[in-house]
């Protein structure tokens, strides 16, 4: 089960009328959403952001749901990376009101070279950055 203060980075977030369905609760895929919103604004933390970002695709996203959100509730997006391979990572995500875990999960991206989407490896900078900026170091495959 994920910690909150296993994470350096959370990202706040109120969750919108159209991201409920008719049973009142954020509809599942959303939080899907919500990841997406946490590890670009984890990107940003790192200094990636307008011409500087890196080029990543998604290869896997998993996430198990503890709790259910509610409309204008205020959330925390946690991000934090778990792994660093040759060319990949992997992001653990968690979606927290207040201190309770609604949400955890992970995300498996691929760099690649930009504007060819051939895989590439991941750029020592980017390696030193996320390194430097972690509570926990990542594993390292």
């Amino acid at each position: 089960m994920s910690e909150k203060t296993a994470f350096t980075f959370l990202h706040p977030l109120r969750v919108r009328w159209g991201e409920c369905d008719p049973q009142g609760i954020v509809f599942n895929v959303n939080y899907f959403l919500y990841f997406d919103v946490g590890i670009t604004e984890y990107m940003r933390a790192l200094g990636y952001q307008g011409d500087n970002i890196l080029e990543f695709y998604t290869v896997n996203a998993n996430a198990d749901f503890r709790g259910s959100a509610k409309f204008d509730d205020e959330l925390e997006v946690g991000a934090r990376c778990a792994r660093l391979g040759n060319k990949s990572m992997t992001v653990a995500m968690a979606i927290f009101r207040n201190e309770e875990l609604l949400t955890e999960g992970a995300l498996t991206y691929v760099h690649a070279e930009r504007g060819t989407q051939d895989t590439s490896p991941l750029p020592s900078d980017f390696i030193e950055r996320v390194v430097a900026f972690e509570k926990t170091s990542p594993e390292r495959s």
